[in-house]
């Protein structure tokens, strides 16, 4: 059987596949609120035969938000806008969701992509905000400078990213995954780059490592033992005398020991100054790498783009799990294709089972514990 279409733990939470559908920002919201936009995308993504829906980066507090558009999950009016978009579409899919909790630091407050080139909003400007980071230097030239966080503000994003768990419990939600990549507050905390703090969270890479670990073990805290939790890195900035694999994988092993259930391999995005090699399955080595070092399951991202290519990565162990992103935006139906190529099933609506063209074998099977 293709090792594709077959089942793997993530603590907890057993999925039907290694199929796992990457956080994709939609810039669709007002004030974090979750709306129909979000009810047809993730209800389209539930319907793909994918094993896991992961949601956007979604921010613990409004100014940790990439930009005045995104998800939120820090009040009341969140979580009720969420629950009710999260309840369409679970009456027709039984697909475990997950929610990304992130901070964006001095990455927030921006314009969407498609306007002004996704470029930094002046914190006097419309839509825009003070952004904080572990210390006052921008992402860009040019960008406004983010506050460094005291003592204090730390302690308030540690307790920002448990209370928005708590919230996603309530949700009921299957997982979190916490976003320390991609040049975000947990990844800049990381990075000697954009960290050039000289208290207990700057430094050495222990102390880099501090407040990632400390949310970590909040969020783990705050949810019940049966929800899956894991992590987003970079595993490296692309950058010389950045963040790097060797660091990522001393992070791993102590995620590992913090009780994480998995990790999420990416990498960039923390300086304007990277260079990144992109190629089919770029990232994939590093999250091989990482794969070596620990027990906890993997998920490898990038450029993964054939069904053949994914079940290569596996069978190799680069990965355990492989997230998709763009090819699922271009292609709602690749885990489908990926079935019929490979040989194998995959469940959906029971409504999409005549979907399968004369001369190939069945490779839908009904999903179960749905209003079909």
């Amino acid at each position: 059987m293709a090792r594709l279409f077959t089942p793997v733990p993530f603590g907890p939470l057993t999925l039907a596949n290694r199929i796992v559908v990457a956080p994709m920002c939609q810039y669709a919201c007002t004030d974090g609120l979750a709306n129909d936009w979000h009810v047809q995308h993730w209800g389209a993504l539930s319907q793909s035969g994918a094993a896991l829906l992961l949601t956007e980066a979604t921010a613990v507090v409004p100014e940790g938000r990439i930009s005045w558009a995104d998800l939120g999950l820090y009040d009341d009016a969140c979580e009720a806008a969420f629950a009710q978009a999260l309840a369409s579409v679970r009456r027709w899919s039984p697909m475990p969701v997950g929610v990304q909790l992130a901070h964006a630091g001095r990455k927030a407050s921006t314009h969407r992509p498609w306007e002004h080139g996704g470029g930094a909003i002046a914190p006097d400007a419309v839509h825009g905000w003070q952004t904080v980071a572990p210390s006052a230097l921008a992402y860009a030239d040019g960008d406004p400078v983010p506050a460094a966080l005291d003592a204090a503000g730390i302690a308030r994003v540690v307790q920002a990213f448990a209370d928005a768990a708590r919230r996603a419990a309530r949700l009921g939600l299957d997982a979190i995954e916490l976003h320390a990549a991609h040049g975000y507050l947990l990844h800049q905390f990381l990075s000697p780059l954009s960290n050039h703090r000289e208290d207990a969270y700057g430094g050495a890479l222990e102390s880099r490592m501090r407040l990632l670990l400390e949310v970590f073990d909040a969020v783990r805290a705050a949810v019940p033992a049966t929800m899956a939790v894991g992590v987003r890195i970079s595993a490296t900035d692309w950058v010389e005398g950045g963040w790097d694999l060797a660091q990522s994988i001393v992070l791993a092993r102590a995620l590992e020991a913090h009780g994480c259930h998995f990790i999420h391999v990416s990498s960039g995005g923390l300086h304007p100054a990277q260079k990144i090699a992109v190629g089919p399955g770029y990232q994939l080595p590093f999250a091989e790498a990482i794969r070596r070092e620990v027990e906890m399951p993997v998920i490898g991202v990038g450029l993964v783009t054939t069904a053949e290519q994914a079940e290569a990565a596996l069978e190799h162990g680069q990965a355990d799990a492989i997230a998709l992103a763009r090819a699922l935006l271009y292609d709602l139906r690749w885990p489908w294709h990926a079935a019929a190529a490979l040989g194998a099933t995959v469940a959906t609506s029971p409504r999409f089972l005549r979907a399968v063209p004369h001369g190939l074998p069945p490779l839908l099977v009904p999903a179960t514990g749905t209003a079909d």
